[in-house]
């Protein structure tokens, strides 16, 4: 384990960004968000940014594919699949978590090259926690937020950094900072984490509990009443599957420039009315029935298909931007029985 004085975590910045490109959490005006390190920013104390790492492998639009058409004659541009080097810093242990699951989806057969690419390319520093807010439940799907997993993992105290290499990514890129370092034992970040552990036993959702969930529970939750009631009052505005890290969904579409035709990828949302729309018709013509996809794919049908793994890592976003208030939190207590 390694160490720095907070006072110069700006030449630590600088180190990592000579080698790689470096992207840190910063305040802007709506809300803290990474940005790429120039030199100029400020590391934000923000608990989480508003949008989710997950932007780094998964980005909302992607271009997948030109087509160039010059009469009868079409030729086929693919974009370049190598990516630079990255590294993502202050990543907190919820997102950690997320990159998780999208591994299983992208990274399953076949295999999503853009994702692929962007995840070798890329090292996660996180960041534990050491003010959880009342919003967050990560603790109910088995991730400790005093103890994120990544390349290398940061604790800070009131005027110290602290960094552990976890990964062989993470050891190089660690080693090459034994300049700004220092060699020191864990007794600090142990204090820290205890501290942290104590204040997450009394947020206010420390009790929430998911054991009524998981996976092979379809017919026990598809058809219960309390979809309706759950249902009525949502939007359909999608906010909560734009700001959450584990969301995968998206759609392919087809541009033209009038020079040629590109094709890109972006993040589309189960809980849009045209999201299920095929050439027959739309198979969920319902706000229940769209609500309720999103919420027993989290809780039920990504688990079934992943080990009993959920697809929800309680970073608490759904819960802090829903403009009506209507969250997976109420989900569960509504139908797993939670007070």
């Amino acid at each position: 384990m390694r160490k720095i004085s907070l006072d110069k975590i700006n030449q630590l910045f600088a180190e990592i960004s000579s080698k790689s490109s470096l992207y840190i959490p910063v305040d802007t005006a709506a809300g803290a968000k990474f940005e790429k390190y120039d030199g100029t920013k400020t590391m934000s104390d923000a608990l989480n940014t508003v949008r989710s790492a997950k932007d780094f492998f998964f980005p909302q639009t992607e271009n997948m594919v030109d087509f160039k058409v010059e009469g009868k004659n079409i030729e086929i541009v693919e974009p370049v699949n190598e990516y630079e080097d990255f590294v993502v810093f202050g990543v907190r242990a919820c997102d950690v978590k997320s990159f998780e699951i999208l591994d299983r989806v992208f990274l399953a057969d076949p295999v999503d090259n853009f994702y692929k690419n962007r995840r070798e390319h890329g090292i996660i520093v996180s960041m534990a926690c050491t003010k959880p807010a009342e919003t967050c439940f990560c603790g109910t799907f088995g991730i400790d937020a005093a103890s994120p997993a990544g390349d290398i993992v940061c604790h800070k105290t009131d005027d110290t950094l602290y960094l552990d290499a976890k990964t062989e990514k993470g050891a190089q890129l660690l080693d090459s900072l034994n300049a700004l370092t220092e060699e020191t034992d864990s007794s600090a970040v142990d204090a820290q984490k205890a501290k942290t552990a104590e204040i997450m036993k009394k947020l206010p959702l420390a009790g929430l509990d998911a054991s009524a969930f998981g996976a092979d529970k379809t017919m026990e939750f598809f058809n219960a009443p309390e979809w309706k009631e759950l249902s009525e009052a949502c939007l359909g505005c999608g906010t909560c599957t734009f700001v959450c890290p584990t969301c995968q969904c998206y759609d392919i579409k087809d541009f033209s420039t009038g020079h040629e035709v590109k094709r890109f990828r972006c993040w589309d949302s189960c809980m849009y009315s045209d999201f299920t729309r095929m050439a027959h018709g739309n198979i969920r013509n319902s706000q229940l029935e769209r609500f309720r996809q999103r919420f027993m794919h989290k809780l039920v049908y990504y688990p079934t298909n992943n080990e009993g793994i959920f697809g929800c890592v309680g970073c608490g976003r759904c819960l802090a931007k829903c403009p009506i208030n209507m969250n997976i939190v109420k989900v569960m207590k509504k139908l797993g029985g939670n007070k």
